[in-house]
Order: structure tokens, then C-alpha cells, then sequence
């Protein structure tokens, strides 16, 4: 693969070399690849398979994540997420120490590993949230939880310029990554002032099934607002709105 230069920028195929424009600029390749029944037979691409079989169960377990959030990732998502969270649910599925390769799994991997995944490059949560907050998955009662004691947010939130309020969003989540469903709750304070008045305590719960058995989730946030003649408008429209999953239990 190469990038193309010069001022003409090609687009469709010549002879073997291909001309399209991504996200990362135009970009020139050649056509070619192996042939997809000696692929899928070929013991000499055993490996192959299984790695193919694992990255697509990555693929699927980040899509049910992301879609159990949906709500919040609306506005606090990068354009990159998706691949950066599949990586990252390779990465749960390799540590899967009980499952033969090309089998191993999410549920029998360590989804703790997805403890303070960023969903937004463009605004991190841990460089925009320095008040201390305390996160809690308690899987008996199904609460899943933040508490933060009050703070003055031009002290304890790096606000992107331009920002004039705030508020904090939560979400808990419970993922069944083999039947592809989920239990989903979240809560949000009300827009508040990012001033030099300290907040009050603020307590966010999300509940979910009690004694559940899968992985529970918490993720937090910030959403960033402008105020113009007494009307709320996002940010930017959310591009830099920080959310990321601070507490992760694997489940049993």
C-alpha cells in the first residue's frame, strides 16, 4: 500500500494497481491475494484461521459493547474507536488460558483488560477529569455506581476553549458476549456551570440484573456545552467529549 502524491489524485483500477481515496488519504495498492477455498482447506493456513476466527469474535464482542452504549458514544466517540476497541478485545481473547487456539473467547479471556479503554482520542477522560471519583460494580444488588465529593470545575475539569458548561455522564453495563444481548443503565448530572463555584456531591446509579453472572461494565464521561443567548449548544459537537470505561468486572 502507498500513498499517492502530486497534485492528480486517481480513483479505480489500472491494471493490477488499484486507486482509492480513505480516511488516511488517497492511497495505491496492488490486487492480489490468496485464493479463498485454499484459504479456508490449506493446512498451511491453519493459522490463518484461527487467527481469522479470533479477530472476528473481537470484532463482534467490541460491536455489543459499543451498541450497550450507544447512548453515551453518540457524542463521545473518536473515528478510529472501532478498530482501537476490536485490538483491545484481541487482546481480552488472547489471555484466554483455558480455550484451544482459534476457540478462545472473551467470557474465558480477562475483560478486566478493557479497564480504562478511551472511546475518544480527541478528549481523554484522564486528562480532562481530575476530580477524585470513586467507581463500584457491586454484582449482588446489580448497582453499578459513581461518586464524586464536590469540586470546583475550573479546577478539576481541563475544558476544551470555548466551553462555558458541563456535565458528567455514567453508564453501566451487563454483556452476554455469547448470546450477543445486554443489560443497560445510565444517568447524567444536569448541565452545570464550569465556574469557580464548587459543585455538590454528586452520586450516579446504574442498575443492572442482580447476581448476574457476566461482565459488568462502568463507564464515565464528560460532555462539554456552549452557552449562547441563554440556548445549550455541544461543543464541537462532541468531538472532544471524554468517556472511557473505568471499572471492568470479568464476571464468573
Amino acid at each position: 500500500m502507498a500513498r499517492q502524491k502530486g497534485i492528480i489524485k486517481l480513483k479505480g483500477t489500472i491494471g493490477d494497481i488499484t486507486f482509492y481515496k480513505s480516511k488516511d488519504g488517497y492511497i495505491a495498492r496492488e490486487k492480489g491475494g490468496i485464493d479463498a477455498k485454499r484459504l479456508a482447506t490449506d493446512p498451511a493456513f491453519q493459522r490463518t484461521r484461527e487467527n481469522g476466527a479470533e479477530f472476528g469474535r473481537a470484532g463482534k464482542a467490541g460491536k455489543i459493547l459499543r451498541t450497550a452504549l450507544r447512548s453515551l458514544l453518540i457524542n463521545s466517540s473518536d473515528s478510529k474507536m472501532v478498530a482501537r476497541l476490536t485490538q483491545q478485545m484481541v487482546k481480552v481473547i488472547q489471555a484466554d488460558l483455558t480455550s484451544v487456539r482459534g476457540l478462545r473467547n472473551v467470557i474465558d479471556g480477562e475483560a478486566e483488560l478493557l479497564t480504562g479503554f478511551e472511546f475518544n482520542i480527541g478528549g481523554k477522560l484522564s486528562t480532562s477529569l481530575f476530580a477524585p471519583y470513586v467507581g463500584t460494580i457491586d454484582r449482588v444488588t446489580g448497582a453499578i455506581t459513581v461518586d464524586l465529593d464536590p469540586f470546583v470545575p475550573m479546577n478539576m475539569i481541563a475544558a476544551p476553549g470555548g466551553s462555558t458548561h458541563f456535565k458528567i455522564i455514567s453508564a453501566g453495563a451487563e454483556i452476554d458476549f455469547e448470546t450477543e444481548t445486554f443489560v443497560e443503565a445510565h444517568s447524567e448530572t444536569a448541565i452545570l456551570p464550569w465556574d469557580g463555584v464548587a459543585t455538590v456531591a454528586i452520586n450516579m446509579a446504574n442498575a443492572v440484573t442482580p447476581n448476574s453472572t457476566k461482565p459488568l461494565f462502568l463507564a464515565l464521561g464528560v460532555e462539554y456545552y456552549q452557552e449562547v443567548n441563554g440556548q445549550m449548544y455541544p461543543l464541537k459537537n462532541g468531538a472532544y467529549n471524554p468517556l472511557a470505561l473505568v471499572k471492568v468486572d470479568g464476571g464468573v
